[in-house]
This record gives C-alpha cells, structure tokens and sequence, in this order.
C-alpha cells in the first residue's frame, strides 16, 4: 500500500538523522503528509509518540555504544541530542534501570528497542460506517484537563477525568446550565511535544463562560463522524484507533489541524449498545 511505503520512508529519515537531529516535519514530508497528521496516525497505529520513539532508539544506541567502547559519557550524551549528562542519565534510568556509567559493566543487562517497520496487517473486517459533516465554528464551555500523551498517560487519566467531574458535580452544573451533554474535545497537540490537553465542555457562548468555565472556539472544519456502539470507554478507544489504523490509510484524507469530538447521547454508557459518535476534523491530502 502507497501509505505503507510512505510511512517506512519516514522511518528511514528518523534512523539516519537520531545523531545529527530528527525534524518531525522532516519525518512527516517523507511520508508526505501534515506533520500533525503524521504525528496524530504514528501515535494511534504504535502506541508511541514521535517523540518517544525517537527517545527510545536514541537510548539504544548509546546503550550499545556505551557497552563496546570507552567514549565518555557526556560525549555519548550530546551525540544523541542531550543537553547534559544529567537529563542524558535521567532519560537513560527510566528506559534501561541503570546509570549510563553502569552500562559499561560486562553482562549488565540493556533494553533494546528494535527499528520499527510498518507492515500490511489485515484488518478491515467489520465496515466503517461514518459521514462527512460541515460545521461552521461554535464556541463552548466547560474545564480543562492538561495531561501526556507519554506511556498512554493520557487514556488513564481521561476517564479518571470525567469520573472526578460527575463525583464533584461540576459536569452535571454544566449540563443543567446550558440543557445539553458534556462533549469531550481534544485539542489540537503541537507534533513536537507529548503534551495534551482535554476539555469536558458542552456548546455554549462566550458570555456563559463566567469564573468557573474556560471558553474555547471550535473552529470552522469539515468532519468525518463515526458511530461509537459499547460500553465507555473502551468502546470510543477502540474506534479511534480503528480510524487511524484502518479509515485513514484507507482514503484520501488527513487529520485537520483541529479538535477532535467525542459527543456523548443519552442512555446508558455502560451499555453494550450504548451509541455516541466521535468527531475527527479532516482535509484532503
């Protein structure tokens, strides 16, 4: 598939510059894409960041040289894009359990964390029903969460989220205030950071905000919605990430520069027919 090759070719770029610097834009022009599309479809097919990936085949490669020769540590270090032996130490702890020092002991155990290859997996079985809807931009309210897309940090502290705002009952003022659902809308991620911020919101103007509820204008897109059927949340990841896996390579769009929607309906959500639908803005390629 054309977007395989193309996906694999931004993995060249990344392999061959990890010691002289990775530009995400770079990566994403090889896959010839939007570095926020390239950012938004890497994450949700693999799991990791950009970011993270990179970090992590950085490590190894220090790891090894760490292991086979006697280059010092802060050479190794600035080799593989780190300021200081000290943030290198630190990053190098979290991925291997020991000092950069340490890594020089004979039979010391080390992480590898391999090249990765994208490769065709059959998947398509159950169809993708979706429609393409045309919003102009609308405002809304509601609070903020700001979390990290990092070790899926962000999948765990969602739903902690939208547990914690029911159990206050700010969620329930919301709705009463403005007599419609709190909609989740994720919002648009800078490609180089692992940063992500989450709001719990319903439509509403500006001059409902009061001091209690940020604003924020959803802009002007078109979208492409998909039917969420199953209990929450695990039935909205599950769409998600077949959208990325599947829909997008699939078609001749990508990820818009916007907000993504999760917009809740009533009944039960811990249902196993429960339906909502997700929102992804869109462009063509």
């Amino acid at each position: 598939m054309e977007w395989l090759d193309r996906m694999n070719r931004a993995l060249d770029y990344i392999e061959r510059h990890l010691e002289d610097g990775v530009s995400i834009e770079e990566a994403a022009g090889a896959a010839w894409s939007s570095a926020y599309h390239f950012h938004r479809l890497f994450h949700m097919v693999t799991g990791l960041t950009v970011t993270e990936y990179i970090r992590r085949r950085r490590l190894t490669l220090a790891a090894q040289e760490l292991a086979s020769t006697q280059t010092r540590v802060v050479d190794v270090a600035l080799k593989y894009g780190y300021d200081s032996p000290e943030s290198f130490a630190k990053a190098f702890r979290r991925l291997h359990g020991i000092s950069p020092s340490e890594a020089r002991n004979p039979g010391v155990p080390l992480k590898a964390f391999p090249r990765m290859e994208f490769q065709i997996a059959l998947k398509g079985v159950h169809a993708m029903d979706y429609r393409i809807v045309e919003r102009e931009a609308f405002h809304v309210i509601g609070k903020v969460l700001h979390t990290t897309t990092r070790d899926g940090e962000n999948f765990r502290e969602i739903p902690a989220f939208w547990s914690a705002g029911y159990a206050d009952g700010w969620i329930q003022r919301l709705e009463s205030l403005t007599g419609r659902m709190a909609m989740g809308v994720v919002l648009p991620m800078d490609p180089e950071r692992e940063d992500l911020s989450y709001m719990i919101a319903v439509e509403a103007g500006p001059e409902m905000a009061g001091d209690e509820w940020t604003g924020y204008t959803v802009p002007a897109a078109s979208w492409a919605v998909f039917t969420s059927v199953g209990p929450l949340p695990g039935a909205i990841h599950d769409v998600i990430r077949r959208i990325f896996q599947e829909w997008f390579p699939s078609t001749n769009y990508e990820h818009a520069h916007a907000p993504e929607l999760e917009v809740y309906l009533e009944g039960d959500s811990c249902s196993p027919d429960y339906r909502c639908e997700v929102w992804i803005p869109i462009e063509k390629k």
